[in-house]
């Protein structure tokens, strides 16, 4: 079994950022088991960004961590429209489905997870009464700030971004969590959240932070940009012509998002595959091909391998990311190389994940409803078929028949030729 510290530097490892650290230290020295969440408002399409935040909950579950995932619906209506009402359940179903499956694709064991709807308490009297008491002592310019990163910015901000981060603080007390585990993008808010929760009676709570995954044109990774990332459902192909159009200089190691992705993603997974091997009995095996991303001849200590044709001096063998840093930087590793080993790892990680979807339907409808193709065109609708409806006695043609007095109705149907559909008939007798 662990010891307090073990599970502290689980916990701890490969952060950017920890606030707050002492009390998680206090708990663990208890016997308790520390109690936290990561939040998800279901806005674009999630991109492979998210293996960092997910990766990392592997190790909060080994240091038995009570893990809760937020799916923040509420959140994603009033982060200035980027996800209207209608849209907001079907996107809410859509990041279930993927986030279980990517979860269980990593061998990350979902029963162990709590899946919470943020419109399931954020609804109720007590949780507005907080907001409202919240709304009295929080000024504008506090509110804005601390959602400068993660709110989307206007030119005129509506009031609904400025209740974002007072909501996000009242989750901790209402989730019942001891942290908040975000990214470092969410440090305001996570400041806002220590300085304005004892306000009102309740407790501060530590956050965790992991690093920003940039984009593949450098800056942030984000959601609304199909150009700077890469989705879940991506193929191969598409993978593969993404990361040759990165932006990857030789020898810059300070705006690289290859570099970045190999040292946030690939590195902590292919280390996480590593200790499984070794009989870590709280991860699963996982789905889809579950080596690490080492060659096989490497040798031991290797966490990261670079393929290369043999006459290239084959495969280079990493234990460490500064090594794989340091040799581009020297131009010891060439761009072409490392964009083709970090286009083999992602296609390796998305690949179970795309076959979850492709064999559910339930999914696929979901994601139908969730991102409708703008460029769809609406189906014509059919013509309806004319059919031909006689007038009713005293209407149209019937109307003369009807009209005359009849002792001389005989009269009038022996010189009248009645035309059906505009062609000559004869009546019957």
């Amino acid at each position: 079994m662990a010891t307090p510290d073990e599970k502290y530097n689980l916990i701890t490892r490969r952060l950017q950022e920890v606030l707050g650290g002492d009390s998680i230290k206090a708990i663990l020295a208890e016997g308790r088991s520390p109690k936290m969440y990561w939040g998800s408002a279901p806005t674009g399409r999630p991109h492979v960004g998210y293996f960092v935040p997910l990766t990392k909950i592997a190790d909060f579950l080994r240091a038995e961590v009570e893990v809760t995932i937020l799916l923040a619906d509420v959140h994603a209506f009033l982060d200035n429209l980027k996800a209207p009402l209608e849209l907001v359940a079907h996107r809410t179903k859509y990041y279930k489905h993927l986030l279980l499956a990517v979860f269980t694709s990593l061998g990350i064991p979902t029963s162990k997870l709590r899946f919470v709807e943020g419109s399931s308490y954020q609804l109720t009297k007590e949780y507005s009464l907080d907001n409202y008491k919240l709304c009295a002592i929080v000024t504008e310019h506090d509110a804005k700030k601390a959602g400068a990163e993660v709110v989307k910015q206007v030119e005129s901000p509506l009031l609904s971004g400025l209740l974002y981060p007072g909501l996000q603080a009242l989750d901790e007390e209402y989730l019942g969590v001891d942290f908040q585990f975000g990214g470092v993008d969410q440090r305001k808010i996570f400041t806002f959240a220590e300085l304005y929760l004892p306000r009102l009676g309740y407790r501060k709570r530590a956050h965790l932070m992991n690093a920003m995954v940039p984009g593949l044109a450098g800056g942030k990774m984000s959601s609304s940009d199909p150009n700077s990332k890469i989705d879940f459902l991506d193929t191969p192909e598409l993978v593969r012509k993404k990361i040759k159009a990165a932006f990857c200089e030789e020898g810059n190691v300070e705006d690289n998002g290859l570099l970045a992705f190999i040292e946030a993603v690939l590195i902590p997974i292919s280390q996480l595959r590593l200790e499984r091997l070794k009989g870590d009995a709280l991860l699963e095996p996982g789905l889809g091909d579950q080596r690490p991303f080492i060659t096989d001849n490497a040798p031991e200590g290797t966490i990261f391998s670079i393929e290369r044709d043999e006459k290239f001096g084959g495969p280079t063998h990493y234990a460490s990311y500064e090594e794989i840093r340091k040799d581009f930087q020297e131009k010891t590793l060439h761009p072409k190389d490392l964009k083709a080993s970090v286009a083999n790892g992602i296609i390796r990680l998305l690949d179970p994940v795309r076959k979850a979807f492709e064999e559910s339907e339930e999914w696929k409808t979901v994601e139908k409803l969730a991102y409708p193709d703008p460029n769809a065109k609406p189906e014509k609708k059919k013509k309806k078929e004319k059919v031909y409806h006689p007038p009713p006695p005293g209407k149209g043609k019937n109307a003369q028949a009807v009209s005359v007095a009849p002792d001389d109705a005989a009269a009038v149907v022996s010189n009248t030729t009645p035309q059906v559909n505009g062609v000559d008939g004869q009546v019957a007798s």
